[in-house]
């Protein structure tokens, strides 16, 4: 019996358990003694031992950071109101910004030295997946979307239209199936080119000792352009169950079955086309989910070690039939020559842990203190990620022995630096090697984003991903320039210099710092679920910005999106991007106010009902049901994904708007009675839904969503989970 089991025994009170002067949620303390730690080798007592001096060691430092947030933020309020409006000068700004080291002189150049890079992140460009990490079955579908049907994609979305007979109906529509075989087929003419013919005309596949062989009309014969794209097989030499091939470093697999719908009636039996597409995923404990205290954390580790050991199964009913999910098997082929070539069937995986601001009451340390749920996310997901490290699951998830921590919301080196050694402490107490756990950093603060260079270097051993996050960025720069006058209208916000700036720069300064084939450069996410021929026609902008990665909201986008990666090799064109002119630091600083705040009461009025409404919308299911990140649907009936990032702007904006009366207080009111019997009407057919707008006063998702607006001015950078989890709680214990 170790030492923690006994300290339990003799003391747990009120569902907690005293450990090495650590009060801990029991439902935590229960899973790390009997699911997390077992088989790591890391004992009891050490595990605790090392914990609680870590949280000790570290929680004064993490205080202070966050104390220096709030003195800058201070700092810029107070010159902003000193300069405001005809007093304002640029030159002077940025003087200023300079002198209290909000902006900071360059380090050297420099290029990152991380090792041990698993390829999808180093050498293979493609969709990236967020999910939230406490959904199991989320979790599993983005795990499993490494490989993804184009053929399903294709008919099940937008991206094939429905006139002329080719709508999407309960049963096999084949005029709409021919549609979406003749795309895919002229897709293949573009990747997998033949010498000759198409492959529209192709009658058969077939294969010798040495090549792939095409059969064509009139018996002609044709070999692919590149015969080193084609990879291996399934099925016999013969006849063929799959052909796999790669391009661009991604693969694909022609799928034959002569007695399906669609392969009998395909002249070579061709039934599917299946794309490699989310590369990787980030299991999120952070924007997109509500965890709150540590039933919630106990949640989201359980998934994490589901993930880590291969055992993370949901009994699903799909069209009234029963089954288990559980996690991809591998995929192999024999090759020409005899071997047998294997392929990941599951996709990377990253953990995003929390931020440096909030923490949870799942630990409470020796000085009666919530403990900095950072630090507690960094230990325990580390911990749990020692069953992939020592291979104790049933797959791998790092073929290079890595841990990947996504690690968002931090402002500038300084705090780059601090989460640095908050792994490398955790390094130490799990006997990891040095820079084992691998840091992606979020560009999505403004002290970061203009700071970046130096934000890399200081975690240039370990970082393996920066990513722009326009949503929260664009929150952080309401916040960080509140005082400095009336935000721009929300859409027209996005047409304001310092975005294209900010997207480009986070290119520019990556390349810079040797990114291009050791380590990901990425971008946002497409928020439209709904809209996936939208996302074709313009998501291959961020392929064309030299990322090689983007965020996608599913595993039908992750296959549509890896279409881009095949028409671009991100890795060349990076090698021109590096030649070009770098983005203009004054441009990121450029405040996107408004430049003539005299809108109508009309234009006013529609502001804030789309804003609110996106607001509420939101709120209603964080508060009332846990629910982390979901399609929303906006004013307009448009689902959008909404998380605590696309909160962030609407609250700070109105917020601004108040700030500088643009609006009024009593608009504003009117604007959330009004909004709520929308969002009301908009969840009516959903059995778990709560009204708000029979009891608002007393409703605690409509105080809560109010909240966020009247106190966003005084919410630290504007951020919205110390508000949300203060009524979340609320909400529970009620």
């Amino acid at each position: 019996m170790s030492q923690a089991t006994k300290l339990k025994e003799s003391t747990a009170v009120s569902n907690t358990v005293m450990v090495n002067g650590l009060t801990v949620n029991e439902c935590l303390f229960e899973f790390i003694e009997s699911e997390a730690l077992v088989g790591t080798g890391i004992s009891s007592s050490h595990f605790w031992q090392g914990f609680a001096y870590l949280i000790e060691d570290l929680s004064g430092e993490n205080a202070k950071l966050l104390a220096k947030r709030d003195a800058l933020q201070a700092k810029i309020d107070q010159w902003h109101q000193d300069n405001f409006a005809e007093k304002f000068s640029f030159e002077n700004y940025k003087k200023f910004l300079l002198e209290i080291n909000y902006l900071l002189p360059s380090v050297k150049d420099f290029s990152i030295t991380t090792d041990h890079v698993d390829s999808e992140l180093a050498t293979i460009a493609g969709p990236q997946l967020v999910v939230p990490i406490m959904n199991a079955r989320f979790a599993l579908n983005a795990v499993n979307a490494r490989w993804g049907s184009l053929y399903d994609a294709l008919y099940g979305s937008d991206a094939i239209n429905e006139d002329e007979g080719a709508k999407k109906t309960a049963s096999y529509n084949p005029t709409r199936g021919q549609r979406v075989i003749n795309y895919a087929k002229a897709y293949l003419n573009h990747i997998l080119p033949l010498n000759q013919g198409k492959h529209e005309e192709v009658l058969g596949y077939h294969l010798n000792e040495q090549q792939l062989v095409v059969s064509l009309p009139n018996g002609k014969q044709s070999t692919l352009v590149n015969n080193d794209a084609f990879i291996g097989f399934t099925g016999s030499i013969n006849q063929p169950s799959s052909l796999a091939f790669k391009h661009n470093g991604l693969h694909l697999e022609l799928v034959f079955d002569r007695d399906s719908v669609i392969g009998k009636t395909d002249p070579s039996g061709l039934s599917d086309v299946l794309l490699e597409s989310a590369l990787t995923t980030i299991m999120d404990c952070e924007d997109s989910v509500a965890a709150v205290d540590g039933e919630d954390k106990v949640i989201a580790y359980r998934n994490w070690l589901g993930l880590m050991n291969g055992t993370l199964s949901c009994d699903m009913n799909k069209n009234g039939q029963q089954f288990t999910r559980c996690m991809n098997d591998d995929r192999h082929y024999q090759t020409l020559s005899g071997n047998t070539k294997t392929l990941k069937g599951r996709s990377l995986m990253f953990v995003r842990n929390v931020g440096h601001l909030m923490t949870n009451n799942a630990i409470i340390d020796a000085n009666g203190n919530e403990v900095p749920e950072g630090i507690m996310d960094a230990m325990i997901t580390s911990l749990i990620a020692l069953h992939d490290i020592q291979g104790n699951g049933k797959y791998r998830n790092s073929q290079e022995a890595s841990i990947y921590i996504v690690k968002p919301k931090m402002h500038g080196p300084d705090e780059v630096a601090f989460a640095n050694t908050l792994f490398s402490r955790v390094e130490g107490i799990l006997n990891l090697p040095k820079n084992t756990i691998k840091m992606g950093i979020m560009d999505e603060e403004r002290r970061t984003s203009i700071n970046l260079k130096n934000c890399i270097f200081a975690a240039k051993e370990r970082v393996v991903f920066i990513n722009t996050g326009f949503l929260d960025r664009t929150g952080d720069e309401i916040h960080t320039s509140m005082m400095a006058g009336p935000m721009a209208r929300k859409a027209d916000i996005k047409n304001t210099p310092w975005i294209s700036a900010y997207e480009d720069n986070n290119v520019d300064v990556g390349l810079q710092c040797g990114f291009s084939q050791k380590a990901q450069i990425g971008k946002g996410m497409w928020p439209i679920p709904e809209q996936m021929a939208n996302m074709l026609a313009t998501k291959i902008g961020h392929v064309n910005a030299g990322a090689n990665t983007a965020w996608v909201p599913s595993p039908t986008a992750a296959t549509l999106h890896a279409l881009h990666y095949h028409q671009v090799n991100v890795f060349d064109l990076q090698e021109q991007l590096k030649l070009r002119q770098r983005a203009n630091i004054d441009d990121i600083l450029t405040i996107p106010l408004a430049s003539d705040p005299t809108w109508s009461e009309t234009e006013i009025t529609a502001e804030l009902d789309n804003n609110i409404q996106g607001i509420l919308g939101y709120v209603v299911r964080w508060i009332d049901q846990g629910v982390g990140c979901s399609k929303v649907p906006d004013i307009n009936n448009v689902g959008l994904m909404e998380d605590r990032a696309t909160l962030r702007i609407s609250s700070q904006h109105i917020a601004n708007w108040l700030q500088h009366k643009v609006c009024t207080k009593a608009q504003v009111k009117a604007s959330l009675v009004k909004m709520a019997k929308v969002v009301d009407q908009q969840n009516q057919h959903d059995k778990n839904y709560q009204a708000m707008s029979i009891n608002l006063e007393h409703n605690i998702a409509f105080q809560a969503a109010s909240a966020l607006i009247f106190q966003g001015v005084q919410q630290p950078n504007g951020y919205t989970e110390p508000l949300l989890h203060q009524f979340r709680l609320a909400k529970k214990s009620a």
